[in-house]
């Protein structure tokens, strides 16, 4: 169960989709990230837009506290190595959950199927945490759409009040004015 917490603190949610970067994904195989760059443009095709895609600087700035948060806690090794590389070169690839499946038939090794096998279970993971958020999102818009529903009536009803208290007033002016003419 440790290994899926693990997977699922490498997982960042980038362009509305949970991801995986490329570097985490070949710890994880137990490769280096060039080799599975590798692999995976022997088998580019396999690899639409919607299974990887390159971050743009942006999207790397905006995660890379975290990804260093992560490696900082990992262990001194990695603290030492992420000292010592300095910047990044070329900005990551990401994979979502298609993207990591795909890369099971492209990484052909017993730990690349076995890790394949814990990031799909973190994943599954993640989703039912977030189904009842879901749903929980969409009581809330119902209770939203509802309380629009009720201001939009409790405005007729101040309307309609102001309108007959607008007509009393105008009758009562009428029968206070002064009157003019004769008296009797």
């Amino acid at each position: 169960m440790q290994i899926i917490q693990s997977i699922q603190n490498r997982i960042y949610e980038i362009r509305g989709e949970r991801v995986m970067l490329d570097k985490d994904l070949a710890a994880l195989y137990e490769t280096d990230t060039r080799s599975l760059k590798q692999a995976v443009n022997r088998n580019i095709k396999r690899f639409p837009p919607d299974f990887m895609f390159q971050l743009t600087r942006e999207e790397w700035e905006s995660i890379k506290y975290q990804v260093d948060m992560l490696e900082s806690n990992n262990s001194l090794r990695t603290q030492i190595a992420s000292s010592k590389r300095g910047g990044i070169r070329y900005m990551p690839y990401v994979f979502t959950e298609q993207g990591v499946a795909m890369l099971s038939s492209v990484v052909n090794s017993e730990k690349a199927i076995n890790m394949n096998i814990a990031i799909m279970r973190a994943f599954v993971e993640i989703r039912k945490v977030l189904l009842p958020q879901n749903d929980l999102k969409e009581q809330l818009r119902l209770v939203k759409d509802k309380i629009g529903e009720h201001d939009a009536q409790l405005n007729q009803i101040y309307d309609a009040l102001e309108n007959i208290l607008d007509e009393k007033a105008a009758q009562r002016k009428w029968e206070d004015r002064d009157r003019i003419g004769f008296a009797r």
